[in-house]
C-alpha cells in the first residue's frame, strides 16, 4: 500500500506532504506542514488498499463497481469517525483538528506527536518500576475512558500505538482505525494484544477488549515479553502470569494480579470498565508506592518510610527450620504430579523451601489439587508418610494447629488474619481459619494472602467477587 502515497511536496489544500509516516488496514498517514499555521501536523488518508486504487492524477475511487458500495461505506465511516474524535479533548489522545473531503477520499488533520514510540522510549529503562509504569497507564486510561462513554473503542492498543512526548506524558494514537471495517476487509489484529473476541466478526467486543490490550501492553512492560496470541490460549493457557514472572521487588502483587484479570481469555471474566480495572490496577489516593530505587527513572515521588510495627503486634518464636528428607521431596513430587503434572516438581520444591514442618508442606502441596476428593486422599497417604519417626501417630492435631498459629501470628498481625479469616469464611465456611493459617505461611504480604485465598474459592464468579474487593487490600474490616 505504501507505492500508492501521495508524494512528498504534494499539496492537499493547506497542507504539504513530506513523508509517509505509516501505513494502517484502511488508510494512509502522512506527515506534513499546515502552511497557514507553519505547523507540523499528521494527515490520515482514507485509502483501504484492498477496496481502492489510486489515479494517475492522484485521486482515490473504488477498485471496481463490486466494492464501490463499499468504498462509500467506509468513508462515510470514516468521517463519522472522524467527527466524534474531534470532539474529544484529553490531553491524552490524539487531537483531531480537521477533517475533509477531497481526491475522491476522505482526510483527517491530527495534531503531530513529537517523541518516540513506547518501544524505543523503554529500551534504556528497562526494568521500568511500577511507579513509572503506573504514572504513564494513568492518563491512558482517563483518556480511553472518555472514548468509551461516546460508545467508542481503540480496537488496537499496542506498543507502537503508544508514543511518549519529549516531555515524558503519554499520548494513545490511531482511535477509531479497527472500526472501520467493509465486508471484504480483514479485521486488524496485532497478535499479543489483541483479544479473542477480535479475531472473529461475532466477538463481543467493549470497553473489556481495550482493558485486554493496555493490560497486555503492561505485561510486556513488566515482563518484557509479548503475550501470547489470544487465540492460543483459548483451550490452554500455557502464558505464565505477571504475578509469577513480576520482580516483587518493582510491583506490588495486587498491581501484577490486576494484569493478570485484565488479561483473562474470556471477555466476562475481565473487568468490564475502566473504573472497575482502575481500582485495582492503581494505589488509592491513601496509599503510596514504596520508594523507588535511586537510579529508578520514575516520575512519582518516592513515598515516606513505614511506619514501624505496633506495639500491640504479637510476635510468636519461630519453629526451628529443619532440612526435608529428599526421599519424601521425591515422594511427594510423584505423587503430586498425578494431579499437576510436570509442573509438580517445581510446586514441591519451592513450598519445601518456605515451609519448615513436614506436615503443613504436605497441607499446602495439597492444596493446588482442585478436586477435594483426590485432596483428601492426598493429604491423608502422605501425612503417614511425613511423619517422623520419633512423632506417634496419635500425636494431637494441636500441636500442628499451635504451631501453624504461631508462624501465622508471626508473620502477620492478629487482626490482618482475623479481617482475612472474616472474609473467606463468608465463600467456604468454618475451614477459611485453617486456610488463612497456611496461606499466611506462603504469603509474603497481605496482598499476597488474598490472592492465595482466592484460590481456595472454586465458583468463578464468587473467586472474582473476593479479588475485586480484596486485590486493593485497604486495611479497613
Amino acid at each position: 500500500m505504501a507505492a500508492q502515497a501521495l508524494p512528498a511536496g504534494y499539496g492537499l489544500q493547506e497542507y504539504k506532504v513530506e513523508r509517509l509516516l505509516g501505513v494502517g488496514g484502511f488508510g494512509l498517514t502522512y506527515l506534513a506542514t499546515d502552511g497557514n499555521l507553519n505547523l507540523k501536523v499528521a494527515v490520515k488518508e482514507y485509502m483501504p488498499g484492498e477496496i481502492a486504487l489510486r489515479g494517475a492524477d492522484h485521486s482515490v475511487a473504488p477498485s471496481s463497481e463490486d466494492t464501490a458500495e463499499s468504498f462509500g461505506w467506509g468513508k462515510r465511516r470514516f468521517l463519522d469517525e472522524a467527527r466524534t474524535l474531534a470532539s474529544f479533548r484529553h490531553p491524552n489522545i490524539v487531537r483531531v483538528m480537521r477533517f475533509f473531503e477531497a481526491n475522491g477520499s476522505a482526510y483527517m488533520v491530527m495534531e503531530f506527536v513529537e517523541g518516540a514510540p513506547l518501544a524505543d522510549w523503554i529500551k534504556p529503562r528497562r526494568p521500568v518500576p511500577e511507579e513509572s509504569i503506573a504514572a504513564m497507564v494513568k492518563p491512558l486510561l482517563e483518556g480511553l475512558e472518555v472514548v468509551h462513554k461516546a460508545g467508542y473503542m481503540h480496537r488496537d492498543i499496542k506498543p507502537g500505538n503508544i508514543y511518549v512526548r519529549e516531555d515524558g506524558t503519554p499520548v494513545l494514537l490511531d482511535f477509531g482505525s479497527a472500526r472501520m471495517q467493509a465486508t471484504e476487509v480483514t479485521a486488524v489484529v496485532s497478535p499479543g494484544y489483541a483479544p479473542f473476541e477480535q479475531y472473529h466478526t461475532q466477538g463481543n467486543q467493549g470497553p473489556w477488549s481495550d482493558l485486554y490490550a493496555l493490560a497486555g501492553v503492561l505485561y510486556w512492560m513488566v515482563t518484557g515479553n509479548r503475550p501470547h496470541e489470544a487465540a492460543a490460549r483459548i483451550r490452554q493457557d500455557t502464558m505464565p502470569p505477571a504475578l509469577q514472572l513480576g520482580d516483587r521487588k518493582l510491583y506490588r502483587p495486587e498491581f501484577l494480579a490486576a494484569v493478570d484479570w485484565a488479561l483473562s481469555p474470556a471477555e466476562d471474566q475481565r473487568p468490564q470498565s475502566v473504573p472497575e480495572w482502575r481500582e485495582a490496577l492503581l494505589p488509592s489516593t491513601s496509599t503510596s508506592f514504596s520508594a523507588p530505587a535511586a537510579n529508578s527513572s520514575s516520575p512519582v515521588s518516592p513515598r515516606p518510610a513505614p511506619a514501624p510495627a505496633s506495639p500491640k503486634t504479637v510476635v510468636a518464636p519461630q519453629p526451628t527450620v529443619v532440612a526435608h528428607d529428599p526421599a519424601l521431596l521425591r515422594k511427594l513430587e510423584a505423587e503430586l504430579a498425578q494431579h499437576l503434572g510436570p509442573i509438580a516438581s517445581v510446586v514441591v520444591r519451592n513450598a519445601a523451601k518456605k515451609i519448615a514442618v513436614q506436615a503443613d508442606l504436605v497441607k499446602s502441596l495439597a492444596a493446588e489439587i482442585s478436586d477435594p476428593a483426590a485432596r483428601a486422599t492426598f493429604e491423608k497417604r502422605l501425612q503417614e508418610v511425613s511423619r517422623p519417626s520419633s512423632q506417634p501417630a496419635s500425636q494431637p492435631a494441636a500441636t500442628m494447629t499451635n504451631v501453624a498459629t504461631a508462624l501465622a501470628v508471626s508473620r502477620f498481625p492478629a487482626e490482618v488474619l482475623e479481617r482475612a479469616e472474616k472474609r473467606l469464611a463468608e465463600y467456604i465456611g468454618a475451614i477459611a481459619r485453617v486456610v488463612v493459617k497456611r496461606a499466611a505461611m506462603k504469603a509474603r504480604d497481605e496482598a499476597e494472602l488474598y490472592l492465595l485465598l482466592a484460590d481456595e474459592i472454586e465458583n468463578k464468579d464468587e473467586k472474582k467477587a473476593f479479588i475485586r474487593k480484596a486485590v486493593s487490600v485497604s486495611g479497613k474490616p
